[in-house]
């Protein structure tokens, strides 16, 4: 009897661990006979902000730091040798800084600088670099020598120098000297130094020279544009197809204080005349300090602009709506421009919709066609406001609505939802942007596994009319200590996404944040695309977002399974899914996320199909699965989790009906041809 009852209780374990390996199948239904909700061209895009040296040091390919003297400490990421001088009576008005390089004291010593870039200087074997500076003569005579050299200071060999070019400088007014050179090697942490050489047989002790905004460039930069991007970091942000392009932040719009609140018109014109600004993340993490951390804007709003432009995004704007950051102030500090200082606020919010799209007459479009694009822009959205919270933001927002209204009754204004995807705050800011002009709501969400898990039905019960919602800021922060860029938390996002995609009709567009982090400049992470000075490394998250985008259809169509949107609930194992119709390609695409340990088979069945389609039998698989799952891509190994497109096999596909399995831990893209 108990040899019976053993064998019987090993059965019914047997039984169990089979029905885990290999659960009932799942049958999910399409309806495609229903008449799809439209997809926002905008849907999936990217959002911008400079942290984590994502701007300087990052996408912006300028090379040289502090490249102005004109940071707090104007020798911030310099080396000064012999007799340097900083001069503060240049040739541009918002950068008056400038170095002369005069005789050094002795025959033997050298006058010169030495830049260390940020976190070193990337240059490869074989490509050109544009080194340019703006120059005059400051002794007595008419011509004066300098030369720039690329250095590896802890090399081994004999020489430090590897790669070198000489200017002369032959007038005592200010111009612009260009070299450009090739360099030999590849090094990912160089220097650059320049010295003032000697003009003619013997050192001179009346020799000087003026240098100011000494760069160092890229020429093969994104587009050729000579102030221009680096190349892979813009390329990688390109292939994501985003449809949307949101800058410059973020914390930067509102500043630590107004004073340092990013102002989009010190960020055009002549890139020499830009003043710097320090960045709000300077001294945000005493954990994670960079005190060297300040904006050139180099990249600035035509640069972005133009970025948006030429990778087919809607540029979104986000502008200062007089507030300053709020979590980095006491309101008994009164840090907020109070109602009756908001001129000037609001008229930057006017003057750069000109900036976009004004007519070469007027003042601000003359500016944009003289920096090198007299057609417009075509702005057609602009944020007010970042995270702010309280009664103080409606009312100012409001004062904002009014004046864009009444000049540009056509352009759609964003409006905030504070810093956390629910409670007082939250609702409060809905309701009164419920009752305002605006056509968006900025939605932020930074949370753990459990709630993309749980929520992939957040925006079912929104309402369908009124305004829509920009989820502007949202990524999963791993939790028990993996908060960085594994597997798991971009398969969750996988599955949180397919609501999002559910609800076309209420989510306008999404984008992950933040964008770029420096590998050894960051403050913040997760984040979608890490770089160092010469490599870019591609998350898993990243993958989830090309994977949406480049698969984003026409139109939404409904997916069920037991009868109710496949969202992870009970029942549903674990499920996610949501379908598109791409009516373009003649496509239908259905993406699913199995969260579960486990295998599953799934059935994807089309109901009422339209009498004159006939979908083909070559469908195929595009798949994101790692075996680990807090396995990452890195640097050294970017390639590790990367999508896999195979075709299904024939057999699995008949009659409209995919039968299949789903591995486990898995995010998977089907695409079903069809002809008409």
């Amino acid at each position: 009897m108990k040899i019976l009852k053993s064998i019987l209780a090993a059965s019914l374990m047997f039984a169990a661990s089979g029905a885990m390996a290999q659960p009932p199948h799942n049958l999910m239904t399409v309806d495609a006979g229903k008449k799809g909700i439209p997809v926002q061209e905008t849907m999936y895009g990217l959002f911008f902000e400079d942290i984590n040296f994502a701007a300087d040091g990052g996408l912006y390919a300028e090379k040289v730091k502090n490249r102005s003297f004109e940071f707090d400490d104007p020798f911030m990421g310099w080396e000064i040798f012999g007799n340097v001088k900083l001069q503060n009576d240049g040739p541009f008005e918002r950068n008056p800084h400038y170095v002369r390089l005069g005789y050094p004291g002795h025959p033997v010593r050298f006058t010169g600088l030495e830049n260390e870039g940020f976190f070193g200087i990337g240059v490869e074997a074989g490509k050109e670099y544009r080194f340019s500076v703006w120059a005059r003569t400051a002794g007595t005579k008419d011509k004066e020598y300098i030369s720039f050299h690329l250095t590896q200071n802890a090399t081994m060999g004999e020489d430090q120098m590897f790669c070198h070019g000489e200017i002369e400088v032959d007038s005592k007014e200010w111009k612009k000297y260009e070299v450009v050179v090739t360099s030999p090697v590849t090094e990912p942490k160089a220097a650059l130094r320049i010295f003032l050489e000697w003009n003619g047989p013997e050192p001179d002790h009346s020799q000087a020279v003026d240098l100011e905004h000494i760069s160092f460039f890229p020429v093969d930069t994104f587009n050729g544009h000579e102030n221009g991007l680096r190349k892979d970091i813009a390329e990688a942000l390109q292939a994501l197809d985003p449809g949307v392009f949101r800058f410059p932040g973020g914390c930067i719009v509102e500043g630590t204080t107004l004073d340092n609140r990013y102002q989009w018109k010190n960020s055009v014109g002549p890139v020499e005349n830009r003043p710097i600004n320090v960045n709000r993340w300077n001294y945000s993490f005493a954990h994670r300090l960079f005190p060297d951390y300040f904006q050139s804007y180099g990249l600035g709003f035509y640069e972005y602009f133009l970025f948006a432009e030429e990778i087919g995004a809607e540029p979104l704007p986000v502008i200062s709506c007089g507030m300053a950051c709020q979590f980095q102030n006491d309101p008994a500090w009164h840090p907020h421009a109070e109602m009756d200082e908001l001129e000037c606020f609001v008229q930057d919010a006017v003057d750069l919709i000109e900036f976009a799209n004004g007519d070469v007459n007027t003042k601000w479009g003359k500016v944009r066609a003289e920096m090198g694009h007299p057609e417009p822009f075509n702005l057609k959205y602009i944020g007010v406001g970042n995270e702010q919270w309280g009664k103080e933001y409606p009312e100012r927002l409001q004062v904002f609505i009014d004046a864009i209204r009444k000049k540009y009754p056509d352009i759609n204004i964003i409006g905030s939802s504070g810093p956390y995807r629910g409670g007082e705050w939250f609702d409060d800011l809905w309701a009164a942007m419920r009752t305002m002009d605006v056509q968006l709501v900025d939605e932020h969400y930074y949370a753990g596994e459990r709630f993309f898990e749980e929520n992939a039905d957040r925006y079912d019960s929104y309402p369908r009319e009124g305004a829509k919602v920009f989820a502007g800021e949202y990524a999963c922060h791993g939790s028990d200590n993996k908060k960085w860029n594994h597997f798991n938390a971009a398969l969750v996002e996988a599955a949180y996404m397919t609501g999002i995609e559910r609800n076309a009709d209420v989510v306008y567009m999404a984008t992950y944040a933040p964008l770029l982090a420096h590998v050894e400049g960051w403050q913040w992470r997760p984040d979608l695309v890490w770089f160092d000075n010469l490599n870019v490394m591609r998350t898993c998250s990243y993958y989830v977002q090309q994977l949406y985008a480049l698969n984003k259809g026409t139109d939404v169509l409904p997916i069920t399974m037991n009868g109710k949107p496949v969202a992870g609930k009970d029942g549903q194992r674990q499920l996610y899914a949501s379908v598109v119709k791409d009516t373009q390609k003649k496509e239908y695409i259905v993406k699913v996320a199995n969260l579960s340990y486990y295998s599953q088979e799934i059935n994807i069945r089309f109901d009422n199909l339209p009498r004159k389609q006939k979908l083909a039998a070559d469908v195929t698989c595009t798949s994101l699965h790692s075996d680990n799952n807090v396995g990452e891509n890195t640097i050294e190994n970017p390639d590790q989790i990367v999508p896999v497109t195979m075709p299904v096999r024939k057999d699995e596909f008949k009659d409209n009906n995919l039968k299949t399995r789903i591995g486990p831990k898995t995010f998977a893209v089907y695409k079903f041809p069809y002809t008409e």
